[in-house]
């Protein structure tokens, strides 16, 4: 067995070097350097002949697959975009709601490899998994939109959007067919916990049977993902272990041929309704290693299960590589195959203990083997660490079992007779309950989880490894140094947070132009008053909540003294709710403004249920901060909503602040009338420097000595304006753009 693992741990580091590393020019050469290598390899000792050969012709069919793939699957279809066409494309799964519509991941006729997201109207939503759509559509790259590269849909095996430009003509196609049933179970369960559960009890049993959270309220999921419970949702080798364990009770343990009989197509089934993420598949695969290895004389070999599941993924799609699902379901289960064992023997020991101890120390080897390759990969893709994920494990996986098997029971019953099921699902729903409850209040701790934006945790959590490297490698008093290794690694962290907010606590104005992509949110601080101005983004994969959030809490700020909104376009407030499910804001400043989008009507909500106090500005409006003072200005009058809003004058001897929202220069100019405006040392240049804003009229009133420009690459609007551009450096301001330089600080005395 381990013959084969050493094959397949190759080849899938020949695909992570292709797609991180290596060039695609080089990757012929490189397979055929490996594959001489394998060949040379012939001639060694036997003792090292076998590895490295099997380790020399991974590598080689890893680069020449890669860089196959790419010939034959990626580059046809990346040839496509930018072209305007009429295509015949078949629904993969049941669409799903957007801003402006619906989506669906579709296969598009002609092209035998690889799959597109169709765009719609919300007509779409009533189609099914089979049917066909032919329509005119725009087709786009997946792997980069805006000018910046991104993996979720090639990570996927999808590298086209298709955008509809036409009318769209739906047929029957092949709904109906065996291929689509497990997507139509999936949607029937999704109905019947509909039916039988309410709000986020219903939406977290749909996440955890169907791997559909798109329901769960805002808080909710942030709370979950604060505790470091998230992977409860992404079906896993969890869930897979449940249905394992139902099949298991159903035919009896020791008749493993009926198990593997059972098993095996039970969770092929499941892996296909829940939408064959990396995480399940390679579950399923381990399970079926598992199940099957004895019938052929073999021993369940963990390591070859986990290598082989990693091979047969990027074997189908080697852009997987790059899916953060499989990067950490892959490094949890190595974790909790290479560590996990180990820690609990020494946890154990050889003494006698009773039972709720060998519980415990199981859940921390556990939790803790789970985390150790997991939680780089964390901070790295999340911006955050996690410290209280071994207590929400320990508190709340036993949970986790039971309403899946429960929920299963609940719609299986529910289908013989509804309110009987209603009966069984008080079960599920006090279990649910008390899950959400648990990761709120662990949400709610002071530091239960640090913002990697503090760039002194890289340094600690480097220096940690290293620390608990060198415990596990000493020889003798294992326990002892793993416990000095501890009391030295929460000293440090201690340290290093410390270092960090003093940083922001030293009497000096911090103004911080954070990069949420195609939107707008300025952090100011001073003498450890803080306040936000805007929090939103109009580019998908940006979350301005979350980054706000992060970026406050990592300055040592746990309650945001003061939010101002300036308007309500979303690409400045559709974070809000989001980041007060993180933070708890003190005071939300609002325009008191006309809003026909509902925009202000659920930022005003989401206030009131996190217990935010709301001040409507209608004139001018002075807020303390530190040393320095927010003057508020309302503008009205103007034809649009961009020009009725909030200004905010930041000022701190000798130095001033504008943001001007998303004024036009009509409205620059109501302004310079209305108001007494002083020399300005930075502007925040209005609107993400469209042409129609930072007029020069205003330049030459105010004379800003820096212009901050808060916009996302490669943008559709055009922003930053050359126009705007152009009057910013004829009056010789220096430019600070954030599609540029990421997030500016800037700080003043």
């Amino acid at each position: 067995m381990r013959k084969l693992a050493c094959f397949a741990g190759f080849f899938s580091l020949g695909i992570f070097l292709a797609q991180y590393l290596l060039p695609a020019s080089w990757l012929l050469p490189g397979a055929a350097v490996c594959f001489a290598a394998a060949c040379g390899a012939l001639l060694l000792p036997e003792r090292w002949r076998r590895r490295m050969l099997l380790a020399g012709v991974g590598l080689a069919l890893a680069l020449g697959w890669n860089w196959l793939y790419v010939r034959e699957v990626q580059s046809p279809m990346e040839a496509l975009a930018g072209q305007e066409r009429q295509v015949t494309m078949t629904l993969c799964a049941y669409p799903s709601a957007t801003d402006y519509g619906a989506k669906a991941t579709v296969r598009i006729e002609g092209i035998p490899f690889g799959k597109a997201v169709y765009y719609g109207d919300a007509s779409l939503l009533e189609l099914r998994p089979g049917q066909t759509v032919m329509d005119t559509v725009l087709l786009r790259s997946a792997g980069t939109i805006r000018d910046d590269d991104v993996t979720t849909f090639t990570s996927k095996g999808i590298f086209l959007l298709a955008t509809s430009r036409g009318t769209p003509e739906v047929k029957a196609g092949s709904v109906g067919s065996p291929r689509w049933w497990p997507a139509e179970l999936g949607r029937a369960m999704q109905l019947r916990i509909a039916r039988l559960f309410t709000g986020d009890t219903a939406a977290f049993l749909t996440a955890i049977l169907t791997g559909d959270r798109s329901g769960l309220s805002v808080r909710a999921d942030s709370d979950l993902s604060e505790a470091g419970l998230s992977h409860i949702l992404a079906v896993s080798g969890m869930h897979c272990m449940f249905l394992l364990r139902m099949i298991q009770d159903v035919t009896g343990k020791h008749r493993r041929r009926l198990v593997a009989g059972w098993g095996i197509p039970v969770l092929a089934f499941y892996a296909l309704l829940t939408g064959g993420s990396p995480s399940v598949v390679r579950a399923c695969v381990m399970v079926v290693f598992y199940l099957t290895a004895p019938l052929f004389g073999r021993d369940s070999d963990g390591p070859t299960a986990l290598t082989s599941a990693l091979f047969c993924i990027l074997l189908v799609n080697p852009f997987a590589a790059a899916s953060i699902s499989l990067q950490l379901s892959f490094g949890a289960m190595a974790g909790l195959l290479w560590v996990s064992d180990r820690l609990y023997r020494m946890l154990a020991g050889q003494g006698k203990h009773g039972k709720i101890f060998y519980f415990t120390a199981s859940s921390i080897s556990a939790s803790v083997g789970a985390l150790i390759f997991t939680w780089p990969l964390a901070a790295y893709y999340f911006g955050t660490l996690v410290l209280v994920s071994p207590l929400s494990n320990l508190l709340c996986l036993w949970a986790a079992s039971g309403i899946f098997l429960t929920g299963l029971l609940t719609l299986g019953v529910s289908v013989i007779w509804l309110p009987l099921g209603t009966l069984f699902g008080l079960v599920p729903r006090l279990l649910i309950a008390y899950l959400l409850r648990v990761a709120h209040g662990l949400a709610s701790l002071p530091y239960h989880a640090l913002s990697m934006d503090n760039r002194y945790l890289w340094l600690w959590l480097i220096f940690v490894y290293a620390l608990f490297a060198a415990a596990y490698l000493g020889r003798s008093g294992r326990r002892r140094r793993y416990a000095l290794a501890t009391v030295l690694a929460v000293v440090t962290l201690a340290i290093s947070v410390r270092l960090w907010t003093g940083r922001y606590d030293d009497g000096r104005l911090h103004i911080l132009a954070l990069d949420v992509g195609q939107g707008a949110s300025t952090l100011l601080c001073d003498s450890g008053s803080f306040a936000l101005v805007d929090c939103g983004s109009s580019d998908s994969w940006y979350s301005a909540g979350s980054i706000a959030a992060n970026r406050l809490r990592s300055m040592g700020c746990h309650q945001l003294d003061t939010l101002i909104l300036t308007h309500y376009d979303t690409d400045h407030v559709n974070g809000v709710e989001e980041l007060l499910a993180l933070l708890p804001v003190k005071t939300l400043l609002v325009p008191d403004t006309a809003d026909d989008s509902g925009v202000r009507e659920s930022v005003l909500l989401a206030a009131a249920a996190h217990g935010t106090a709301v001040e409507i500005v209608t004139d001018t409006y002075t807020i303390p901060m530190g040393e320095s003072t927010l003057q508020l200005y309302s503008t009205e009058g103007g034809e649009t909503d961009n020009d009725s809003g909030l200004v905010l004058l930041c000022s701190r001897e000798p130095h001033d602040l504008l943001i001007t929202g998303d004024l036009d220069a009509a409205g620059e100019r109501r302004l310079l009338e209305a108001r007494d405006l002083p020399d300005i040392d930075i502007l925040a240049v209005g609107h993400h420097g469209s042409a129609s804003s930072t007029c020069e009229d205003l330049l030459d009133a105010l004379e800003p000595e820096t212009a901050l420009i808060s916009v996302g690459s490669g943008n559709s609007y055009g922003h930053p304006a050359d126009e705007t551009l152009r009057r910013l450096r004829k009056i010789g301001a220096d430019i600070y753009r954030t599609d540029l330089q990421g997030t500016i600080e800037l700080t003043l005395n």
